[in-house]
C-alpha cells in the first residue's frame, strides 16, 4: 500500500475501530465497562496501540519512528502536574460553592485498608495518596500510554503533516471522543447525572485535552509526554478526587469527566496551550498543505 498521510491515517481509524468494536461488543454486552474483574478496561485501551502496530507493518514503517525518545525532564513535570493544576481548581471550586463535601467515609476506608493502628486517618490518606502517586501512577501509565502510542503518537503527527495545530487538536479531539461514546450511551461509563448531560461535558473535556496532550508531543518530540498526562489525570481525577468529595443532590453535574466544572477548568488550560501554537506548528511558505491535497510533505519534529 502507498504510504500517504490520508491513506495512513484512515487504514490507522479503521484498524481502530474493527479492534475496539469487539471489545465494546463485550463490554455492552454485559452492560458495565469493569466486566470481568476490570481486566476489558486495558485491553481497550490498548486498542489504538495495536492498530497503530498494523498500520505501520502495511505501510513498511519502523515503530521506532513513533517518537519513543525520552523528553526533557520539564516537559515530563508538566506532564504530571498540569492535571493536578487543572482538576484541583475545579474540585476546589466544587467544595468553596459548597456543591459536595468531604467524603469522610472514604477516608475511614482507607484508614481501615491501611490497617496501621495509631496512625491518625489524615496519615493513612498521605499514605494513599502519596503510593497512588507513584505506584498507582506507573499502573495508570501502562493502561494510558496503549491509548497515546495511537492517538498522539501516531494520529496526531499524520494530522499535523497537513493541519494547523488549532485543526489537528479539535480533529484529533473530536475522533478521541467519539471512540468513547459507544460505552458511554451504551454501557456504564457514566457518572453524570443522564447521557446528554455526560456527552456534553465530556466533549469539551477530551477535546480540552486534546489542545493539552498534542501540544506537549508536538513540543516535547516525545508521546510520554502525552502518555504521562494522560495517567495523571486517570490518577488525580478519579482515583483521588473523585473519592475525597462526597455527592450531593447536585454534585454529579459538576463533578468527574461527565461534570461541568472539569471541563471548564479544562477548556481554560486549552486556551492557554492554543495561546502557544506557534511554538509547535510547521510551515512551508508560511501555510500548512492541505492534507488531502494532491500531496503532503515531510513535517518536522
Amino acid at each position: 500500500m502507498r504510504d500517504t498521510p490520508t491513506r495512513a491515517i484512515l487504514l490507522y481509524l479503521t484498524l481502530t475501530l474493527a479492534f475496539s468494536a469487539v471489545i465494546w461488543g463485550l463490554i455492552i454486552w454485559s452492560g458495565h465497562l469493569y466486566m470481568g474483574f476490570g481486566l476489558i478496561v486495558p485491553v481497550v485501551m490498548w486498542c489504538p496501540a495495536l492498530a497503530t502496530a498494523v498500520t505501520c507493518r502495511i505501510l513498511g514503517r519502523e515503530l521506532r519512528s513513533l517518537a519513543w525518545s525520552w523528553p526533557d525532564n520539564r516537559y515530563i513535570a508538566a506532564a504530571y502536574c498540569i492535571p493536578l493544576l487543572y482538576a484541583s481548581v475545579a474540585y476546589g471550586a466544587v467544595w468553596a460553592w459548597g456543591l459536595g463535601s468531604w467524603n469522610s467515609e472514604f477516608v475511614n476506608q482507607v484508614a481501615q485498608e491501611f490497617g496501621l493502628q495509631g496512625l491518625p486517618r489524615w496519615g493513612s490518606l498521605a499514605l494513599y495518596i502519596m503510593f497512588m502517586a507513584t505506584g498507582g501512577l506507573i499502573l495508570n501509565l501502562s493502561t494510558a500510554l496503549g491509548e497515546e502510542i495511537g492517538w498522539r503518537g501516531f494520529l496526531v503527527p499524520e494530522l499535523a503533516k497537513g493541519m494547523s495545530f488549532t485543526a489537528v487538536c479539535f480533529v484529533s479531539g473530536a475522533i478521541w471522543t467519539a471512540w468513547h461514546m459507544p460505552l458511554l450511551f451504551f454501557a456504564d461509563y457514566n457518572a453524570g447525572p443522564n447521557r446528554p448531560y455526560a456527552f456534553a461535558c465530556s466533549t469539551v473535556a477530551f477535546v480540552s485535552l486534546s489542545f493539552m496532550l498534542a501540544w506537549l508531543r508536538l513540543k516535547s518530540k516525545s508521546l510520554w509526554t502525552a502518555a504521562l498526562l494522560h495517567a495523571s489525570h486517570n490518577f488525580f481525577v478519579p482515583c483521588v478526587l473523585d473519592n475525597l468529595i462526597r455527592n450531593t443532590s447536585s454534585t454529579l453535574w459538576y463533578t468527574t469527566e461527565f461534570g461541568a466544572a472539569l471541563a471548564i477548568t479544562c477548556s481554560v488550560f486549552a486556551l492557554f496551550f492554543w495561546s502557544l501554537r506557534s511554538e509547535v506548528e510547521w510551515r512551508i511558505s508560511d501555510k500548512p498543505m492541505a492534507l488531502f491535497g494532491s500531496r503532503a510533505c515531510d513535517a518536522r519534529y
